[in-house]
């Protein structure tokens, strides 16, 4: 007898993301994501949606982000442990799983660590093709670490960004990034400041990793038209903008109810007005009013990217023929009996004669 459904999860490695991404090339990934998401986010109503659940402690934070529609259940497991580096560990690292809503079976089960950065760096563009002014064609990149080249690439790739001003606290986080970055045909200029990073850009992207409040971004630094992609403030306590670059700026947000608590509007009082970026995708609310304004995406990251990520491997999983079936699920033939995995398989279980007689007796 076999379960009316399968009960193997098709298991997708880092090893898998990154095979599909040497099949397919970088570009076509990004576009296929940012197209994943944005058809997503339309369906932005169809889904049933909360803050993720974060569990603090002093040096970082473990996350759970459920999201689900009729059909589906996703979840993702991640942390941000900003001095993991120091001991040859990443800062954020990740999996997530998509299940059957109908039985509950996960079906789908992915590394989201490598993914995350390719989601995420997507997210920043789809907000962008939104927001900046679409001549967009250099682009400030202050914090250098391991988001760095993904956002890079990705608004080189999908926007027609040019030219990156760099900047980071460690050198060698932007040495990394250069050498990274050799092989294609955007002009890198090492800037020695924030300021000297920020001045003259169309579109400014801070993915600073520290937990602190800092304010990485001020507002003598803005300029008439700049588009503010702000990534690295994603928790209580950790901000890269001086509240009055908010103030100054038309700023759009994920989810509304996440973004208050964990991003940079955690400066601001409850009743400062955003917008959700998913109104602005489907038609129902305007981006940018003019070529002056100054546009903010205060990013944190959310569940619903994190679906559309997972989406998207799963496919590329069948398309490609990658991945491996994993047993998480005991196949049952009697689903009332999981003791029966405890029998020894050569001394299969049996009754006593007269054993059932007598509990019933009793």
């Amino acid at each position: 007898m076999k379960l009316p459904h399968p009960v193997t999860t098709q298991f997708f490695s880092v090893q898998d993301v990154a095979t599909a991404v040497h099949t397919l090339g970088l570009p076509t990934v990004f576009q296929r994501l940012a197209d994943t998401i944005r058809a997503d986010y339309l369906r932005w109503n169809d889904f049933e949606k909360c803050a993720r659940v974060a569990n603090h402690s002093k040096d970082g934070v473990i996350e759970l982000m459920p999201i689900s529609d009729a059909k589906t259940y996703s979840f993702k497991y991640v942390n941000g442990h900003p001095k993991n580096t120091q001991n040859g560990l990443p800062c954020v690292m990740a999996f997530g799983v998509l299940a059957d809503v109908d039985t509950g079976i996960p079906e789908f089960l992915s590394e989201l660590t490598l993914s995350t950065a390719l989601r995420t760096a997507a997210m920043s563009v789809v907000a962008a093709q939104a927001l900046a002014r679409p001549n967009s064609r250099t682009m400030a990149l202050i914090g250098n670490g391991a988001q760095s080249e993904f956002q890079a690439l990705a608004f080189h790739y999908l926007m027609g960004v040019q030219e990156l001003r760099l900047y980071d606290t460690d050198p060698r986080a932007t040495e990394k990034l250069i050498t990274n970055l050799g092989h294609t045909t955007l002009r890198l200029r090492l800037c020695s400041s924030v300021t000297e990073a920020v001045r003259g850009a169309d579109i400014v992207t801070t993915v600073t990793a520290d937990k602190t409040n800092a304010t990485v971004l001020t507002p003598d630094m803005l300029e008439p038209g700049m588009h503010i992609n702000g990534v690295g403030g994603d928790c209580p306590g950790k901000t890269e903008l001086h509240p009055d670059v908010l103030r100054a700026s038309a700023v759009f947000v994920e989810y509304e109810p996440q973004t208050r608590i964990e991003g940079d509007l955690q400066h601001l009082p409850a009743d400062f007005a955003v917008t959700e970026l998913w109104q602005v995708l489907a038609g129902q609310a305007a981006g940018r009013a003019d070529a002056k304004q100054i546009t903010l995406f205060d990013s944190v990251g959310f569940a619903l990217q994190d679906y559309s990520v997972l989406r998207l491997m799963r496919d590329l999983a069948k398309e490609l023929g990658l991945g491996q079936p994993v047993n998480l699920i005991p196949e049952l033939v009697n689903p009332k009996d999981l003791f029966v995995l405890l029998q020894p398989e050569s001394q299969p279980a049996r009754t006593a004669p007269g054993v059932i007689k007598d509990i019933i007796l009793a």
